[in-house]
């Protein structure tokens, strides 16, 4: 799994399935067993490379739930999951060692942390015994307050010193399977998330994949003034900037529109 996924020569596609009762855009759709394998099963018929399993909403405001509660919920999805469809790579969503380590040992692939070690003291030290596949996402705050009033410096620049720093302490502990994603949405402004959206390739130089996760953002719908499930055509188009960009992996609610928008990229970029 590691190798096809950090050493991938196309982009790949990462299917969301929350198992919440309050994401953003699919909170409580997949909350029953049936639920939830029906559209992991959606994500594999459609070409998705990886599902990307959440249990804890991370949506500005959202509410924190107890480490408990999150394991309650991931435990049992991702043991269906991981039996049904083995040869799928599994990425949890949690920014919590504790549980990291419980996926790793259910049968995941890859973590992905949207606070990049920066909300569980304990999270770099665990990845780094763990030797699976780590996504360090940037974000400034946590959920609950990200979205008051971000400033920079220097968007870009602040966030490649986040990055330099995780990957300098990751790189101490003797680890290096690392996945870079900006964080589109985590403590950025509308301005902000596009000047990365354009510099995104600034974040290659690094050597590591670059993530996009750009699905029905609010960068789109308060621009295109629609809601999150209006927000397809927007998104389909923020992922083909983002793949001409540099982008390696797109983080998405709808997989068979990114898989299709990967497929006209590559025969536009060798024409």
């Amino acid at each position: 799994m590691e190798n096809r996924i950090l050493n991938s020569s196309e982009p790949l596609v990462m299917g969301i399935l929350n198992i919440t009762p309050d994401s953003f855009y699919d909170g409580g759709k997949y909350t029953t067993e049936k639920e939830w394998m029906q559209k992991a099963e959606e994500i594999v018929k459609e070409g998705g490379h990886i599902i990307d399993l959440g249990a804890i909403s991370t949506r500005p405001g959202a509410k924190e739930i107890s480490e408990k509660e999150e394991k309650e919920r991931l435990q049992p999805a991702l043991r269906s999951i991981r039996k049904e469809f083995p040869d799928t790579s599994i990425s949890v969503d949690t920014y919590r060692s504790n549980i990291a380590q419980m996926a790793v040992n259910e049968g995941a692939d890859i973590i992905n942390d949207i606070s990049g070690g920066s909300m569980d003291d304990n999270m770099l030290n665990t990845i780094s015994k763990l030797k699976v596949p780590y996504i360090i996402t940037h974000i400034k705050g946590s959920p609950q307050n990200m979205q008051r009033n971000p400033d920079y410096d220097d968007v870009i620049e602040d966030i490649a010193t986040f990055f330099r720093d995780r990957i300098f302490q990751l790189n101490e502990l003797g680890f290096d399977d690392i996945i870079l994603d900006p964080g589109f949405g985590f403590g950025k402004s509308i301005s902000h998330n596009y000047r990365i959206l354009r510099k995104l390739r600034a974040f290659r130089i690094m050597g590591y994949p670059v993530l996009a996760g750009l699905s029905r953002k609010s960068m789109i719908n308060r621009v295109l003034n629609v809601g999150p499930e209006d927000a397809l055509n927007g998104t389909t188009i923020l992922n083909t900037i983002a793949l001409n960009n540099g982008a390696s992996i797109l983080r998405v609610h709808d997989v068979k529109e990114a898989i299709e928008a990967i497929a006209l990229v590559s025969l536009v970029s060798n024409a």
